[in-house]
């Protein structure tokens, strides 16, 4: 896809962002658009970028490392994906936001290296909504057992949640799925007596109906960039 077909698709999608934050009463700018790059080259960053993006999302450790070298500076790169506990280390340096945090032990992991690498990283808990098994993900009633645990890592900043819908044939039937997440976070920071900033929940297919359910992160790699350009 060439320079000028991105830079509309991007003006295409913040525009339906806009109208989508409008028609639910609220604010365009309470919504931010992650820009998923995954498998796509720094080329489609860099036109991104000039066309006035500047947050951009990867989900795999490997790519980004090959990758964000070679992609212009002042960027904002978010870790959208599942990230194993083997890849913490080699991560942590280079993402603003882990958006899959999806178990406590994973969480413990972080804080570790973190203390030992000197990083404070910001993280959402991932909530598998669906309860599908093919999924990552706390389970809504575990993370109310784990929340204390969480939030007593003291290297991270748990600043809200994100859940991933099932695939679905209508965009709409995604949306149960991200108004159970925004309940959930409102039980769970009454319970906990804290703030949860973040919603990240919305990707290409779904994320009108996502915006309308609260999502304040929006996950947008195809409506942008096209096709992914090699099956993972």
């Amino acid at each position: 896809m060439n320079d000028s077909q991105i830079a509309e698709n991007l003006a295409a999608v913040r525009e339906q962002i806009a109208q989508a934050a409008r028609a639910a009463a609220r604010k365009p700018e309470e919504i931010e658009l992650v820009a998923v790059t995954k498998t796509h080259p720094p080329a489609a960053v860099r036109a991104a970028m000039e066309a006035g993006q500047r947050i951009f999302g990867e989900s795999r450790v490997q790519e980004a490392l090959a990758k964000i070298p070679l992609c212009p500076g002042g960027l904002k790169w978010h870790f959208i994906g599942h990230l194993q506990r083997n890849k913490v280390r080699k991560a942590l340096p280079m993402f603003d936001l882990f958006h899959g945090v999806d178990s406590l032990e994973l969480a413990e992991d972080m804080n570790r290296i973190a203390e030992e690498e000197g990083h404070r990283p910001r993280i959402l808990l991932e909530v598998n909504t669906s309860g599908e098994a093919s999924k990552f993900g706390f389970k809504p009633e575990a993370l109310f057992a784990q929340i204390e645990d969480l939030l007593a890592l003291p290297r991270l900043e748990i600043l809200g949640l994100m859940t991933m819908a099932p695939l679905t044939p209508k965009p709409e039937m995604a949306r149960p799925y991200f108004a159970k997440l925004r309940e959930l976070k409102e039980r769970l920071e009454k319970a906990a007596g804290i703030c949860l900033k973040e919603l990240s929940m919305g990707m290409s297919g779904d994320f009108l109906a996502a915006i309308q359910e609260g999502a304040t992160l929006v996950r947008i790699g195809t409506a942008i960039f096209g096709e992914r350009s090699r099956k993972e």
